[in-house]
């Protein structure tokens, strides 16, 4: 079996639909209804509803065409969103769509699936309140597509995107690397960064970075119906500029467990604050780290090279790659390869066993990664040249997918910033 790069595993299935599906708006929680008359449209909306933008969305499937909804809906209340494929001819198609409008609620939306590129119908439909034609064949990613252009606001802000890192196996440095590319996405690409330690009783986030925050993500996590921007924006912790951070508590007096719903609130709330967002998700399998990984635009396994680390990120990668079909595979990371005197797999023999090319193999460097452990700082700041820095900043590229670096933006936690400077006597 041959190695392949998480780019080369997504070409197989189809580069150019994660190219549009990328920065699709999110998708709220709606219901949505679909009547099918082939095979073919009704196994691209059931693959539709997998999909992880649809996650909070209620998607069904019946078989039959506007007949079928038809009579369905004089008995039962509308959807958010109808979704309705018609072989029928015009005349007793638009005959059978007036039926229907006087069933559906005025805030219901429909869209046509139909097999005939006819403009005038398309107009026609447009003309009579219908919100999309489409015209066969459809995937997956279309039906995705058309349903958040649906529900997007033109005038909302963009939001940023999320980057997971999770180690194989304890112990790897999934966090310190996580830390680090956050820090070079910041400083070397001008983007706003905003890190989210979610390991609660023993995240590092404010070790590394010298810091001791009162407030963070446990009190995010725990605000339930009081979390808003505004709330949000008070429990970050400025560690540089255009870097922010969401601190774990570190402590042991009382247990974290965390619901899926807001672990994905506090995520939702990131995003509309910083550019790019990095998930540090401590190693375990929960049911809110699973959906925390699965909903991220990128996911990096972290392994060290033994046979542990092997099966386990192989098992991650194995499940994780099927629940996210229109997303790239998750990419791995090789760190603490070289280790004197330890017997290890080789990182192309690790490639191999589990069909994945690493995006990165960090060397170990047990005088770098001590030093800025021990001093609160990066990498990059106790050796600006070095191996290690090298690989980082190839791994940071690959995962931005850019060749250039960008001249810094003004961060929108400036404020945060002056504070620190205050705080530290700067001015």
């Amino acid at each position: 079996m041959t190695a392949k790069s998480s780019e080369s595993q997504y070409e197989g299935q189809d580069g150019a639909a994660y190219e549009r599906m990328r920065d699709l708006p999110p998708i709220p929680r709606i219901t949505v209804q679909a009547f099918c008359e082939s095979h073919e449209i009704t196994a691209a909306i059931e693959e539709a509803a997998h999909d992880r933008r649809l996650s909070r969305s209620h998607l069904k499937v019946q078989a039959g065409g506007l007949s079928a909804a038809l009579e369905f809906y004089r008995s039962a209340a509308t959807p958010n969103l109808i979704i309705v494929e018609t072989t029928e001819k015009r005349d007793r198609f638009l005959g059978d769509l007036e039926k229907l409008a006087e069933v559906c609620d005025p805030s219901t939306k429909v869209v046509i699936i139909g097999h005939v590129n006819d403009v005038y119908l398309y107009r026609e439909l447009i003309r009579r309140g219908v919100s999309e034609y489409v015209v066969t064949p459809l995937q997956a990613y279309d039906i995705i597509e058309i349903i958040a252009r649906l529900y997007s606001d033109p005038q909302a802000k963009p939001l940023g995107k999320t980057i997971a890192f999770i180690g194989a196996k304890g112990g790897v440095g999934a966090s310190v690397i996580s830390h680090n590319i956050s820090w070079l996405i910041s400083h070397e690409y001008g983007a706003n960064t905003l890190i989210a330690d979610l390991d609660l009783p023993f995240g590092t986030a404010n070790l590394d970075f010298n810091l001791d925050p009162p407030q963070g993500i446990a009190d995010a996590l725990y605000a339930n119906d009081r979390l808003d921007s505004n709330f949000f924006d008070r429990l970050i912790t400025s560690c540089a500029e255009q870097l922010h951070m969401l601190a774990a508590p570190a402590t042991l007096e009382r247990p974290y467990d965390l619901s899926e719903n807001s672990v994905e609130s506090v995520i939702d709330c990131a995003r509309g604050s910083a550019s790019w967002t990095i998930l540090d998700i401590p190693h375990v399998w929960t049911a809110w780290a699973r959906k925390a990984l699965i909903s991220a635009d990128e996911i990096v396994v972290v392994a060290a090279p033994d046979l542990a680390n092997l099966r386990n990120a192989k098992n991650l990668i194995d499940t994780l790659t099927p629940a996210r079909a229109n997303d790239p595979a998750p990419k791995l990371v090789l760190n603490q390869v070289g280790m004197a005197k330890r017997p290890e797999i080789k990182p192309a023999d690790f490639a191999r066993a589990i069909d994945v090319e690493p995006i990165g193999i960090i060397p170990f460097d047990p005088q770098l990664f001590g030093t800025a452990a021990n001093n609160g700082q990066m990498l990059a700041e106790v050796q600006k040249n070095s191996k290690t820095i090298d690989v980082l900043r190839g791994i940071t590229k690959s995962l931005l997918q850019r060749a250039e670096m960008k001249k810094p933006k003004a961060s929108p936690f400036a404020f945060l910033d002056k504070l620190a400077d205050l705080t530290a006597g700067r001015k």
